[in-house]
């Protein structure tokens, strides 16, 4: 393979009637990392994994995948991936050894190796004592290491991962993002989709999509550097009406509560945004406090996907 990009997308759009679900989208994924795509259902992440592997076909643009042009050699690519939707897609009726050598068999996974590879798998995603329990009997935890010991027993470069861990425990997640690390630590491109923020922190890189555009993209840790945002956390008594004093504030950008605290985004034009909202919180009489604070990933999520007008100069 050559090139320093698993993925390169050029102008990517996909429209279904009037809707366009994903609008004129430029992509860069290097190769060997995990790179995320942040977004609400509805932004456009399934679709564009889907065109990316070949099952939609853009009705604008093309991208280029490990190296094969999309959608023109779309058939040469599909041996090459690994796909993983967040529905589990597999035969309940089926043992999980059945699936997986159903698996080898799609993928015409060389006979001699074949039961080694299923063995390999099997430990390595702690399935030996489900080895003969059927698909549709397991737990949801389960269920997805069974699906990804699909998606990699043909030993694909290029993993694409459709929100994933949507339907299970926190546990079950952080052993599959321990999995995906492994993974990536020998090589291989992980693209997934998801909406935890705390997902997406674990990304090498990552995009963050809202309606279908690109509206970030880069290391958490340039995005949480770089939201265009003023951050301030305000400790209150009273955060119910803390927030609608400060909501009134002009140019306040967002002011959202959690538990007692209440995390408000301004434009970094404004000079001394701390002093004027304590300003505005002693006028009202209220017990509170305002200090400057650093931005979170979900604080860059807000501060790109605001409508212009709210914090318009």
């Amino acid at each position: 393979m050559n090139g320093e990009f698993a993925i390169e997308a050029h102008g990517l759009t996909k429209r279904f009637g009037d809707l366009e679900a994903v609008s004129h989208l430029y992509l860069n994924v290097p190769r060997g990392q995990i790179y995320g795509f942040l977004g609400p259902n509805g932004s456009g992440k399934s679709t564009t994994i889907r065109m990316l592997c070949g099952l939609l076909t853009p009705t604008e643009g093309s991208a280029t995948v490990l190296d094969t042009e999309i959608p023109a050699d779309a058939r040469l690519l599909k041996p090459k991936i690994g796909y993983m939707t967040q529905k589990f897609s597999l035969f309940g009726d089926m043992t999980v050894f059945e699936n997986l050598q159903f698996i080898a068999e799609i993928y015409s996974f060389p006979t001699r190796q074949r039961k080694a590879r299923i063995e390999e798998v099997l430990d390595k995603y702690d399935l030996v004592n489900q080895r003969r329990q059927l698909a549709a009997t397991m737990s949801g935890g389960q269920r997805q290491r069974l699906a990804l010991a699909c998606s990699v027993l043909h030993h694909p470069p290029l993993l694409l991962l459709d929100e994933p861990t949507s339907a299970v425990d926190p546990q079950s997640r952080r052993d599959f993002w321990s999995s995906l690390f492994r993974l990536a630590e020998g090589g291989t491109t992980i693209l997934v989709s998801t909406h935890y923020m705390d997902e997406a922190e674990r990304c090498h890189r990552l995009a963050i999509l809202d309606h279908g555009v690109k509206v970030a993209d880069g290391t958490p840790a340039d995005l949480q550097q770089s939201t265009g945002m003023h951050i301030i956390e305000v400790r209150a008594d009273n955060p119910y009406r803390a927030q609608a004093v400060i909501g009134a504030i002009p140019r306040i950008a967002s002011v959202t509560q959690l538990g007692v605290r209440l995390r408000v985004l301004m434009p970094d034009t404004i000079v001394d945004p701390v002093a004027i909202v304590n300003n505005e919180l002693r006028k009202a009489g209220l017990d509170a406090t305002a200090i400057a604070s650093t931005a979170t990933l979900e604080d860059v999520f807000v501060a790109v996907t605001l409508k212009p007008a709210r914090h318009a100069a």
